[in-house]
């Protein structure tokens, strides 16, 4: 019997040798949270362990690891449309943004600073526009406005336009949008003349179907204005609409014109805020064909600069633009 118990307490000894042995061979590794589970760890929640468990990855890259049962999509739920057809016009043309990438039969990117010809775009812009801040996902544009190093800017952006690719006179032209909110900011749904390669501007005109200066008291505001060359000197006449209920950003508003030869309405959510007479002989080039550009400016002489009550980034997101004749 004493030899049993002696064996029992030498057996007991190996195996809480072996377990030590083995507990020391162990090599703890540091892993990182991943909530919402995209590959990728918080740095902020970790855990030193053997084994990987369950929900925890070995790198710390996440820079929003929000679960994505939690995530606040960025797309706007609330908002106003506008119809598919309107009485005595027909669709002429329309994007819907559907698919994975822009599509560039009907759009143009332009990229950079404007320099040489054209430095801060002609307006002491600080963005540089790249093609990489244009996105297209389930159904929306997406125009992302941000604050990194691009070529000799410390802002990027992106603006397209449909130049050669769709010009037009005339008809109704719808756009549903939700646009950024935030100092030095300025959002610009608009048009040039098909002639500003070879007249320039202002002698070719433009149209500026919605503008919107970033500011704690512009944020709402939204501006439609013509710009001409009277006797080569510029010329502008705009009107403005203070928008209530919901700002631009947290819902969709259509922004409108209705263009004939005989005058320019200016609609927010088909209410009107603006006219102008265009059968004056001198607001000839507001009669002629023109093109889309969509853009997110940061900084100029209209806006004012970033502040310290900036927040980049931010994108202006389109559901569609229409044009009817």
């Amino acid at each position: 019997m004493k030899h049993i118990f002696s064996f029992l307490i030498l057996s007991t000894f190996i195996f809480i040798l072996a377990c030590e042995k083995e507990e020391a061979e162990c090599q703890k590794i540091t892993f990182y949270k991943d909530a919402d589970g995209d590959g990728l760890g918080n740095k902020s929640e970790s855990i030193s362990i053997c084994d990987q468990p369950t929900g925890y990855v070995s790198n710390s890259n996440d820079t929003d690891d929000v679960p994505k049962t939690t995530q606040i999509s960025e797309i706007p739920t609330k908002g106003v449309s506008s119809p598919n057809s309107y009485p005595g016009m027909q669709l002429v043309w329309a994007d819907e943004f559907d698919g994975n990438s822009l599509d560039e039969k009907n759009w143009n990117y332009e990229i950079g600073d404007g320099c040489p010809t054209l430095c801060g775009w002609g307006n002491n812009e600080l963005q540089y526009y790249k093609k990489e801040n244009t996105t297209v996902k389930d159904g929306y544009l997406m125009i992302e406005a941000k604050s990194e190093i691009a070529g000799s800017k410390s802002y990027s952006s992106s603006r397209i336009n449909t130049q050669n690719k769709f010009n037009f006179k005339y008809g109704r032209v719808d756009i549903r949008a939700a646009i950024p909110n935030t100092k030095g900011l300025w959002s610009a749904l608009w048009m040039l003349g098909k002639n500003f390669p070879t007249v320039g501007w202002p002698k070719c005109g433009e149209i500026d179907i919605m503008e919107v200066v970033g500011g704690f008291e512009t944020d709402n505001t939204v501006l439609g204005t013509v710009h001409w060359d009277n006797n080569n000197t510029h010329a502008e006449y705009g009107g403005k609409l203070a928008v209530n209920g919901f700002t631009l950003k947290e819902a969709f508003h259509v922004y409108s014109i209705v263009w004939d030869e005989k005058k320019i309405t200016w609609y927010v959510d088909n209410v009107q805020f603006h006219v102008i007479d265009v059968t004056p002989s001198g607001l000839s080039e507001l009669r002629e064909e023109f093109f889309l550009i969509f853009n997110v400016a940061v900084g100029g002489n209209l806006s004012g600069n970033p502040d310290g009550f900036t927040k980049l980034p931010q994108k202006m997101i389109v559901d569609y633009v229409r044009v009817f004749k």
